[in-house]
């Protein structure tokens, strides 16, 4: 997968498992969020940042707000591709736009955008994002990246 700058974009890849359905057959709503937390964290770990070490530097990302478009269903066994693209990089959080798709097509089953706060580890309060990982997510698009930086 490529982004339009000709630089590799990242996509983690998955498989639906029946655990992942409901009673009809096709992947339950939410755990598309599930995916795309999976993709995220792959992608900071792609990154040189392991959820564990982060943890040990009392940083965690949490959460702080999502929004999801369903476009069609995903149904057992199809294999998938979660993106996960940071479009907005802040001084103490960020936003991904990510996309998951049937890896056999290429069809867009659901996207949306998910902003996630740096906060410390031990109270839960905002923290600055460490400049080394602030460097890595905005060199990771490349050149011509659309990155838009905020306060």
């Amino acid at each position: 997968m490529r982004a339009q700058n000709g630089v590799p974009s990242f996509a983690h890849r998955c498989r639906v498992y029946y655990e992942d359905t409901d009673a009809g057959g096709i992947v339950y709503y939410v755990n598309y969020l599930k995916f795309m937390e999976r993709a995220r964290t792959e992608r900071l770990r792609e990154l040189g940042f392991s959820q564990h070490s982060m943890a040990g530097d009392n940083l965690l990302f949490v959460v702080h707000s999502c929004e999801a478009r369903y476009h069609s269903p995903a149904r057992l066994d199809d294999e998938l591709t979660i993106s996960a693209e940071v479009i907005e990089l802040n001084r103490v959080s960020l936003r991904f736009h990510q996309q998951v798709r049937r890896a056999t097509d290429g069809t867009l089953l659901c996207e949306g955008q998910v902003m996630v706060a740096c906060v410390r580890a031990d109270n839960f309060r905002p923290r600055a994002i460490p400049e080394a990982l602030r460097a890595a997510l905005a060199d990771a698009g490349g050149p011509g990246n659309h990155i838009t930086a905020g306060d």
